[in-house]
């Protein structure tokens, strides 16, 4: 059953490769891998194939970033029907940075971008300093950790803000920490920090007033269930949609059941690539491939019976209907009542485009 699902996935992906990929889609395996680095290879193999650009990991040092004793949230208690402190919990899922070195070599050697949101100091350290990494993601929780921004903001290349649990008075706060980065530096995501998100709590339209208020690139994290909202998400106007990515929804932790297995990733990645394509431009024109449809149904003013020349044109004497060519249409009606005809006509004749002289 697997094989059939990974020859489908791969058939479909050759069916869409000639659509042009303007949004970027990034698979979040966050902590999906359960400490595994066997796992973790597994699920950059699948987001590969699923059509994501990158897949986005969390590294962290448990010590760094929570004390022992600190609740869960309460979706993770119901995702993993499990009542312990975070502390336990990300200890269980914390990966090395040898082995996140090992994940970041596999991306690049199947040409698919590796991302990770660091939660401290020495695992943003780790990821810019040791391996290179150009583009780092700040999730929703870091959006009020001042020093911690400043810091991303003078060495990172490029960043991705997640902005769930916020208001747009701490968005421009961790904009003006990250030192006001250049137009190209930054990419916003809408984001609701709710696992999963109920769909009225989504805010879709938070994207547009985001593309008005900021002169960045503007994306959308997505924890709803599903792919409808994603894909909405793209038809208004982001370009970087991030989705929670497991091999398997059954499987044990706090994000696997909320997240989407690689088929549904493809057929997500599948749908974005045809509204991307179906976008096109804000002009509103005549299409090439509505030419002939339009010389063919439009209907023309016509001789409604045979006129004589100096007849007084109107309806009495003409009428609309569809001919086959071009002639004078319905806006041109007003213009054409009342007027002495210059010439013959026979029934069914275009009415020539002289009369409106």
């Amino acid at each position: 059953m697997g094989n059939i699902r990974i020859s489908k996935i791969i058939w479909l992906k050759m069916i869409f490769e000639s659509v042009p990929e303007k949004t970027f889609l990034i698979a979040e395996a966050g902590v999906n891998h359960n400490g595994s680095l066997e796992t973790a290879i597994r699920l950059c193999e699948m987001a590969k194939i699923s059509g994501a650009n990158a897949i986005k990991f969390q590294t962290w040092v448990t010590e760094n970033i929570v004390i022992k004793g600190a609740p869960q949230a309460i979706y993770q208690e119901q995702n993993t029907n499990k009542i312990r402190d975070q502390f336990s919990l990300l200890k269980e899922l914390e990966l090395s940075f040898d082995k996140f070195e090992k994940i970041y070599n596999f991306c690049k050697s199947i040409d698919l971008e590796f991302l990770s949101t660091p939660d401290d100091l020495d695992s943003l350290n780790f990821l810019v300093n040791k391996i290179g990494l150009q583009t780092i993601k700040i999730g929703s929780g870091e959006i009020t950790n001042i020093p911690f921004l400043r810091e991303i903001g003078k060495i990172s290349e490029k960043i991705i803000m997640s902005t769930g649990m916020c208001e747009m008075k701490d968005i421009e706060y961790a904009i003006r920490a990250l030192g006001n980065p250049e137009k190209d530096r930054l990419v916003i995501l809408h984001c609701t920090s709710s696992y999963p998100c109920p769909y009225e709590y989504v805010n879709l339209d938070v994207i547009n007033t985001f593309k008005k208020k900021f002169e960045y690139e503007i994306g959308y994290s997505d924890h709803t269930l599903g792919t409808t909202v994603a894909i909405g998400a793209v038809a208004l106007g982001a370009s970087v949609i991030e989705k929670h990515f497991t091999l398997n929804k059954n499987m044990y932790g706090p994000d696997h059941s909320t997240s989407l297995e690689p088929e549904e990733f493809r057929k997500m990645s599948d749908q974005i690539r045809i509204i991307e394509k179906s976008k096109g431009n804000v002009i509103k024109n005549i299409q090439e491939i509505e030419k002939d449809s339009r010389k063919k149904v439009t209907k023309m003013i016509v001789a409604k019976n045979p006129i004589k020349k100096g007849s007084i044109l109107d309806e009495s004497n003409v009428s609309l209907l569809r001919t086959g060519n071009y002639g004078l249409n319905g806006q041109d009606w007003d213009h054409l009542m009342g007027k002495r005809s210059r010439r013959s006509y026979k029934r069914n004749e275009l009415i020539d485009k002289n009369e409106l002289n």
